[in-house]
């Protein structure tokens, strides 16, 4: 049975996240390292899926529609600044995929962010990052040569389109390579540990 109420309200919560992303980007400041006003709703509505979650369980389809399922799953993939958060909802979207529940791209890309801020390869290839010559590339993904065979058992395209859909959006939105890399890995290492992603 479709639980109207929490389905309405996550997907209030993934139109919030999708707005102040759309409004950081008109004014040029969502790129510049992690923005606080995109924290702020990130941590706001993280707090609120960790209480959803305390008090039903993973919200999936059947709980609270398929929209409902997708707007959980991004807010979770979101909630960066709560590693707690996303390592504890992890294995519950395991089970959930398992059982049909979500699709399971949901698990794998929560994965990848996961490995991603803990500075490990990722799985799945989800996650980009700027390389030194100034492209936005994948992330180092672990046994990257069976990438692909993992994204398609997931339901995610091969590896070439999603980068050529990420490199699309960066340029549509102008995001663009940091003027220092150095420093800004540095600052994204540091945040990373004042948070708990990192030792």
């Amino acid at each position: 049975m479709i639980e109207l109420f929490l389905r309405e309200e996550l997907i209030s919560m993934a139109a919030d996240d999708g707005a102040m992303r759309e409004r950081l980007v008109e004014d040029g400041s969502l790129f510049d390292g992690y923005n606080p006003l995109m924290a702020i709703v990130h941590r706001r509505n993280g707090d609120r899926l960790g209480e959803m979650v305390n008090a039903h369980g993973w919200p999936v389809a059947t709980m609270v529609g398929e929209d409902g399922a997708d707007a959980a799953w991004l807010v979770l993939h979101h909630a960066i600044g709560d590693p707690a958060l996303q390592r504890r909802c992890l294995p519950l979207l395991e089970q959930a995929a398992a059982q049909g529940e979500i699709p399971a791209w949901h698990p794998a890309t929560l994965l990848d962010g996961i490995r991603f801020y803990e500075g490990r390869p990722q799985v799945y290839g989800s996650m980009f990052d700027w390389d030194e010559s100034g492209r936005l590339v994948p992330w180092t993904i672990e046994d990257a040569e069976r990438v692909d065979e993992r994204r398609a058992s997931v339901g995610l395209p091969p590896l070439a389109d999603q980068v050529a859909s990420a490199q699309a959006a960066a340029e549509r939105e102008g995001d663009h390579r940091p003027a220092d890399p150095a420093a800004r890995r540095d600052e994204a290492e540091r945040w990373a540990r004042s948070v708990g992603w990192r030792d």
